[in-house]
Order: C-alpha cells, then sequence, then structure tokens
C-alpha cells in the first residue's frame, strides 16, 4: 500500500474493471489486467493506492461480492435514499454475512479506508455512502427468524421494517419499527428507533434484547445484559459508532394483524385548527393511541394536512377515543377503520420515495408551543420546484418510563418529535431549496430542544454533544476503548479524545 495527499475530485477515472470479484461472481471474473493499482480515500482524507493483489485477496476474501467503478450493478448499488448525495465508492462490498464483515473491516483498518456503512441506506445525510472509500453493503444480509414461542425475532442487518413486520404479523406479533417501511431495522434500532407502537411498547431499542457486532478491530462481540453490557448499552442510542452491529434479537408483543386506525385529511387551509386541537387532544390521549400529523404541500400549493390514527388496544375503547377526532372540523377524506398493521406501515413510502432530492432537519419538543403553530400556518414559500412535508409525532408513554441513563437515547422527556423537510426531482435546483430550508430552519429550531440522531443532517459536533445530554461522557469513553481511530465516523459521530 502507498499513501500520498490528494483532492477527493480526482477519483474519477480511479479504475476500469470487466467484472465483480468475489464468490457470487459468475467463474473468471478478474480484474483487467492494465489497471496496476487502484486509488481510494483515506479516513482522513487523504489518498489511499491499493495494488491489484490487495484488492484480490480481499476480494476472494468474500462470500458475496465486491464492486468497482465499470462492473455490472456497481451504480445501482451505490443508490441510497437522498438522491442528493451521488457518491461513489471506490470499492462496494456486498457482506453476505459475519465473516464478510469482519474481512471488510480489517481490510478497511490495515489501509485506512474512509469507511460507509450501509444498511437499508436510508440515511438522510447520505452518510451510508461515500466517495472514494469503501462501502460496506450489508443489504445481503436478510435473514429474519421469528419464535412465536418465546415471541422473539433474530434479524440480520440488511433488513427492512416491512420485511419484519411482515413474518412477525404473520403471527400476530410486532415490535416498535419506523413510519416508513423501506427504512433498514439496523439504523433505525441504533439510534434509538421511533414508531407508530413507540408510546405502547417503547422505542426499538427498547425492545432490543441482543446483538452481535463487529467493532473497529474486526472482532465479533455478542452483546446482551448479560454480555459487553457496556457496548449494549451503548448501541441502544448511540448509533453506529462502535462498529458494524450483523444481527438484533427484539422482544415481540401480541398485536394485529387488523388494528383501528386510519387517516382524516383536512385542506391545509384548516392547518391552525388542526394543529391546535392535537395539541389539546395529545395532552390526555392514552398510550394505545399514536396520533401523527403530517402536513404536505406541493409545487402547486394545493396541500393538505393528514392526521394518521393508529390505536392498540381495545377496539370499542378505542372507538371511543378516537371519536373527537371524527366530530372535529370538516375533514374531506375519513379512513378510520379496521385495517391490515402491514398496510398501515406502508402508508408513508410513496411520499418518501428512493432516489429524489431531500433535505430535511428535525428537533424534539417538550409543547406544541401556540407561537409555533402560527409559525407553521404561514411559514412555507411556494415553489414550482419543491415539495415540502412537515411531520409532528407524539411520544411519551412507554417511552418515558425508561429511564435517560438507562439506555443511550437521552430524550425520555420529549413529548413531541418534528419532522420537516423539502424534496426535488432535478438536482439542478439543490443549491437554491437546501438554501430555503437552513434559513427555515433557524426560524423553526428555538421551538425544539435536542434532535432524534437517526434524523440528524448538518449537526456540528457541539450539537451532537448536546443531543446526547448526560449520556455523552459515556459515549465517548466507549468510542475511545472500541474505535479510538475513529474508523466508523460517517454518523452522528462521537469524535474520539484519544
Amino acid at each position: 500500500m502507498k499513501r500520498r495527499t490528494f483532492c477527493q475530485s480526482s477519483l474519477a477515472a480511479a479504475v476500469a474493471v470487466t467484472s465483480p470479484i468475489g464468490r457470487g461472481l459468475a467463474a473468471g471474473g478478474k480484474i483487467a489486467a492494465f489497471v496496476p493499482e487502484i486509488q481510494a480515500v483515506s479516513r482522513t482524507g487523504g489518498e489511499v493506492v491499493l495494488t491489484e493483489a490487495e484488492v484480490r485477496e480481499f476480494g476472494e476474501s468474500l462470500y458475496g461480492q465486491l464492486l468497482m467503478p465499470g462492473n455490472d450493478g456497481y451504480d445501482q448499488a451505490r443508490i441510497i435514499w437522498n438522491g442528493m448525495f451521488d457518491q461513489r465508492p471506490a470499492l462496494i462490498a456486498h457482506c453476505a454475512g459475519v465473516t464478510d464483515v469482519m474481512n471488510a473491516v480489517d481490510f478497511s483498518r490495515t489501509h485506512d479506508l474512509l469507511v460507509a456503512v450501509r444498511g437499508g441506506g436510508h440515511s438522510i445525510s447520505g452518510k451510508s455512502s461515500c466517495n472514494g472509500g469503501i462501502m460496506i453493503d450489508l443489504s445481503p444480509m436478510q435473514g429474519v427468524r421469528v419464535d412465536p414461542l418465546t415471541r422473539t425475532a433474530r434479524v440480520q442487518a440488511g433488513v427492512l421494517l416491512n420485511k419484519l413486520d411482515h413474518e412477525a404479523q404473520r403471527f400476530g406479533l410486532a415490535v416498535t419499527t419506523g413510519t416508513t417501511s423501506h427504512t433498514g431495522l439496523a439504523g433505525l434500532t441504533l439510534g434509538g428507533g421511533l414508531g407508530r407502537l413507540g408510546r405502547v411498547f417503547g422505542l426499538t431499542c427498547d425492545n432490543l434484547l441482543s446483538a452481535d457486532i463487529v467493532t473497529a478491530d474486526g472482532q465479533y462481540r455478542h452483546l446482551s445484559a448479560d454480555e459487553n453490557t457496556d457496548l449494549f448499552w451503548g448501541i441502544r442510542g448511540g448509533g453506529g459508532n462502535f462498529g458494524i452491529v450483523t444481527s438484533f434479537e427484539y422482544q415481540l408483543h401480541p398485536f394485529g394483524p387488523d388494528v383501528l386506525g386510519g387517516a382524516l385529511i383536512y385542506p391545509i387551509s384548516q392547518m391552525k385548527d388542526v394543529l391546535n386541537f392535537y395539541s389539546e387532544f395529545s395532552l390526555t390521549a392514552p398510550d394505545e393511541l399514536n396520533v401523527g400529523a403530517v402536513t404536505t404541500i406541493p409545487p402547486n400549493g394545493k396541500g393538505m394536512i393528514i392526521i394518521g390514527i393508529l390505536y392498540a388496544g381495545d377496539d370499542a375503547e378505542g372507538a371511543r377515543v378516537i371519536r373527537p377526532w371524527q366530530e372535529f372540523g370538516k375533514p374531506v377524506v375519513d379512513t378510520i377503520g379496521k385495517e391490515n398493521y402491514v398496510h398501515v406501515q406502508r402508508a408513508n413510502d410513496r411520499t418518501l420515495p428512493f432516489g429524489r432530492n431531500y433535505y430535511m432537519k428535525a428537533g424534539f419538543m417538550r409543547k406544541v408551543d401556540p407561537d409555533f403553530i402560527d409559525f407553521m400556518d404561514g411559514g412555507f414559500e411556494l415553489n414550482p420546484s419543491r415539495s415540502y412535508v412537515a411531520v409532528l409525532s407524539q411520544l411519551g408513554g412507554a417511552i418515558s418510563q425508561v429511564g435517560e441513563s438507562d439506555t443511550a437515547f437521552a430524550h425520555r422527556d420529549a413529548e413531541y418529535d418534528f419532522v420537516t423537510g423539502c424534496s426535488w426531482v432535478d438536482r439542478e435546483h439543490s443549491d437554491e431549496n437546501v438554501a430555503y430550508m437552513r434559513n427555515l430552519w433557524k426560524q423553526i429550531q428555538p421551538f425544539t430542544k435536542g434532535f432524534y440522531i437517526n434524523n440528524a443532517h448538518e449537526e456540528s459536533t457541539d450539537r451532537i454533544r448536546q443531543t446526547f445530554r448526560g449520556n455523552y461522557d459515556r459515549l465517548l469513553a466507549l468510542k475511545n476503548e472500541y474505535d479510538p481511530a475513529n474508523l466508523f465516523h460517517r454518523n452522528p459521530n462521537i469524535q474520539p479524545s484519544v
């Protein structure tokens, strides 16, 4: 391996290959003989020069495939959810199992490569890919095993939440997962895990029984309440700072498959009234009730505010609890009724498709401030290039019944999570739309306190430190012990102090 300093933009013509390397490859695949070396980006932004022999040896160590620019499938493999980040890794390691992950971590550490870890590829800030480094891609790891007797599920790191929902619901079981079904379970869990069932079952990470992790030294470790307890604490809300989690074991709960819920849709002209009622209603809402307020404004300005409702309890009691919403205002659509839970979980998918350009910001709230409602009622500026979304979700319930220091997720006192952003199709509009949302967020942020790290986008080191609150020093100690070189830093990063 040779090393020198260079600019990342010089990667454009780094590699020319004929086919991917690895056991998943058809026989005969080779690096073109005329490619003597591959330029990649180091962990610190310099240049790493990898020889053909080094890359070949790594590729042959994988049961999965190793892809590089020019390979069939490379351009598809590098796509992540947020199309604003058009990134080109020098290497993409499709990991078929734990051994592949261990080998990929060893290779990355040995050559001091820039590392991105992809589970579901849903990172808002694009950190599940990178330019010039290595993407360690867990998406081939798709195993899910549900045990209906113990009400548990063992899930590999590439699984999306819709697959776990599908498998668990066959047995009338569920755990808190996110609100967009093509989200990866790994990232969701490591950040804490907000979702529709959080008020009754707690965060996703609150239902984590054990996990397997490969740390920066390439070692495999099993984590639970009885084994490697320090890391088990840290991965429940501390993000991907300490290694690559390869599998998760969850406690499941009886729920579904048919549930009481649906949507009430109001014209945007009723936004202020709807949000005021939402604020009032949520003060006395039972833990079994999840109500989310989603405001959408397309380029033509014909927006709407959608009240999404899910009741996790007795249907008769649920109908009574929900009735005030059905009697409020003048909804243009009312779909409240019995619905399959898997279908409920897919409700947001079409509005947040893979490949669009997104810029989003988020923060926790302790209350829905009347001044915030006033701002929301008139704060969006129409533009033909972009669509807006704003989501207000109630927390509390079972989430708040866990101590702030019991897991790395610190915001147990948050009552609401607020996310807003815009999306657009043509990348040529990125600069103007990002600038607009940055300015908009400056006006909204004072209503928030801290943020959910899975919604992190352009967060400063100080703001990350602040959002971990009193848990930061303990997380820093874990980082210093298990990843002192900061190999895993494409995340809401805890920078080591050693």
